[in-house]
C-alpha cells in the first residue's frame, strides 16, 4: 500500500474503490459532471490543493479530460499532479456494455499499472508510521458516528474543522488520519465539551 500526502481527486465511487486498496490516501470522488453543480465540493478541493497538494486521476475519455480541466482551472499548476492512464480498449467487469468510447477506466486498471503511474508521475510514497490510527470506534466513542446526537455531532466537528458538510464518515476518518494523530482528535474532542 502506499501511503500518498496529497488528496486523490477521481471521477466516481468505482474508481475510488480501486483506489483504496493501493493507496492510502484522501480520496475525493468528483461524481462525474456532478462537479459542476456542486460548488461546495469544487471548494472543499481547492483547499485541499492549497493545504496538501492533489492528484487527479480521471479517466482517459473526452469526460475525464473536461472533468480534469473544470477542477485544475484556477489552481496553481505546483499544487497539482496529473496522473494519465493509458488508453486501453475493454470494458470494466462490472458493466453489461463498454463506455461510450470504448475504454477502460481508472477502475478497470490493473492495480500494478496504476502503481506504476504514480511512481512515474513522481508521486512520493510517504512512510507508513506508525502511530495509532483513529478508528470508527474511536468515532462512535466520541459520538459522533452510532450514537444519539451523532448527526449534530459530526456536524459541528464537520464545522470546526471547516469541511463540507457532504463529508460521509468514512471520509471524516480518512481525513482525520491524515491530518491528525488519535491524541490531537481526543485533545480536540475535549476542547468542544
Amino acid at each position: 500500500m502506499i501511503k500518498v500526502k496529497e488528496a486523490v481527486i477521481v471521477e466516481g465511487r468505482y474508481d475510488k474503490i480501486k483506489l483504496s486498496n493501493i493507496l492510502d490516501a484522501f480520496i475525493v470522488e468528483t461524481n462525474g459532471f456532478q462537479i459542476y453543480k456542486d460548488k461546495e465540493k469544487l471548494d472543499f478541493i481547492r483547499r485541499l490543493a492549497k493545504e496538501q497538494g492533489i492528484i487527479i486521476l480521471t479517466d482517459s475519455d473526452h469526460s475525464g479530460f473536461q472533468i480534469r480541466s473544470y477542477i485544475a482551472n484556477g489552481i496553481p499548476a505546483e499544487r497539482i499532479k496529473h496522473i494519465y492512464i493509458p488508453d486501453i480498449a475493454g470494458k470494466e467487469k462490472r458493466k453489461a456494455a463498454p463506455s461510450k468510447e470504448g475504454k477502460l477506466g481508472v477502475d478497470g486498471m490493473e492495480d500494478s499499472l496504476l502503481i506504476s503511474l504514480f511512481e512515474k508521475a513522481g508521486v512520493e510514497a510517504m512512510a507508513v508510521d506508525n502511530k495509532e490510527r483513529i478508528s470508527n470506534y474511536d468515532l462512535y466513542a466520541a459520538g459522533i458516528s452510532g450514537a444519539p446526537n451523532a448527526k449534530q455531532k459530526k456536524k459541528e466537528l464537520l464545522g470546526k474543522l471547516s469541511l463540507p458538510e457532504f463529508l460521509s464518515t468514512n471520509s471524516l476518518l480518512t481525513y482525520l488520519n491524515a491530518n491528525y494523530t488519535k491524541e490531537e482528535f481526543f485533545e480536540m474532542q475535549n476542547e468542544q465539551l
